[in-house]
């Protein structure tokens, strides 16, 4: 097993040094489904919730939520993404919503956490604008599905 870079030799947490580290072209891609009533999700579709268009607030939370994600989790670089993409995809035969939000950068560190946080806030956004019509939406499913760049490379789920 490999040994956790956030942790020095006393246990201690830290941020990584990746200041040698090659600039490489990196992308990351990870996904979060959220899964609720038929109803809720028909709501959703049409375009009849009171709040607004769903899909396009989480959609741009999604965003937010990338550019943000230094802020939210210790120890990430703050980074210059160069795109962020936030794909919410209604599927009626399981009444959810798939999240896909897609990373990149040109940089010495991944784009793994900012794909994750994008994902997780996009799908927290829904919940949020329609939790008054159903409390009893589960989000899950959140994970890396494929990483691009860097030392160890191309890695897929």
């Amino acid at each position: 097993m490999s040994r956790l870079t956030h942790i020095d030799q006393n246990g201690n947490a830290q941020m990584v040094d990746v200041g040698a580290k090659d600039i490489t072209e990196r992308e990351a891609v990870a996904q979060a489904r959220i899964t609720m009533q038929p109803e809720t999700l028909r709501l959703i579709v049409e375009g009849g919730h009171k709040k607004g268009d769903v899909l396009a607030v989480a959609r741009i939370a999604g965003i937010q939520a990338a550019k943000k994600c230094p802020d939210l989790i210790p120890l990430c670089h703050p980074l210059m993404l160069t795109s962020i993409k936030v794909d919410l995809t209604p599927d009626s035969e399981s009444s959810s919503v798939l999240i896909v939000a897609r990373c990149k950068l040109a940089g010495r560190t991944g784009v793994e956490m900012e794909a994750l946080t994008a994902a997780s806030v996009a799908a927290l956004t829904v919940y949020d604008m329609c939790k008054a019509v159903d409390k009893g939406m589960i989000i899950g499913e959140v994970r890396l599905l494929e990483k691009s760049g860097g030392r160890s490379g191309e890695w897929k789920a």
